[in-house]
């Protein structure tokens, strides 16, 4: 669950089908074509997905989530009368802005500490933690207000790199880093 604590390894089976069940092929289909359809853009299907209650979130499985992700997003765009979006074709989030990114490769920064409670690309393990700037990418669809239709709000991004015992403290294996993309909001300036 986002990193959190307590839920133990990853559960990884290499020789694991794609589709184990013939229902998980075709509900990822269906998310495809809801996508490309205006029901939703990829920010607002992760968003769906983060408000399933725990209990169900851990019970239903990978596939389980998206549909209950695609039903929460068919109820509510027929509950509000809305239109679909402007279909995802799938093409680039990357978008033009007038300002210059705050940050340089090498610069200091600490992630937020909010807990908003709309989307947020980031993930809990990360706030409040100190970093350095690995790369600074084109600015990007911002998907903490694209998620729920506030619109695209471009933002910069950044690749920010972690020490392993920044983010884990004494449980970590030592000597890694772990490099996450991050919007501009969510860091500040390290004095």
């Amino acid at each position: 669950m986002g990193g959190r604590h307590g839920f133990g390894p990853v559960d990884r089976r290499p020789d694991e089908a794609l589709f184990p069940e013939v229902w998980q092929g075709r509900v990822c289909a269906l998310a495809g074509y809801a996508m490309s359809a205006g029901l939703a853009n990829i920010d607002a299907f992760r968003h769906a997905i983060e408000r399933m209650p725990a209990d169900r979130y851990l019970a239903d499985g990978y596939y389980g989530r998206w549909l209950y992700a695609l039903e929460t997003l068919a109820r509510e765009r027929l509950a509000d009368g809305l239109q679909p979006e402007s279909p995802d074709d799938g093409g680039s989030v990357v978008r033009e802005v007038d300002v210059e990114p705050l940050y340089a490769v090498g610069d200091p920064v600490r992630t937020w500490n909010r807990h908003p409670e709309g989307h947020t690309r980031l993930p809990g393990y990360a706030r409040n933690r100190r970093g350095v700037v690995a790369d600074v990418h084109p600015a990007c669809v911002y998907p903490d207000t694209n998620a729920d239709g506030r619109g695209e709000s471009p933002q910069h991004l950044y690749t920010v790199a972690f020490d392993d015992a920044e983010l884990w403290g004494e449980e970590a294996e030592g000597g890694t880093t772990v490099y996450i993309d991050l919007f501009e909001p969510y860091l500040e300036a390290m004095t």
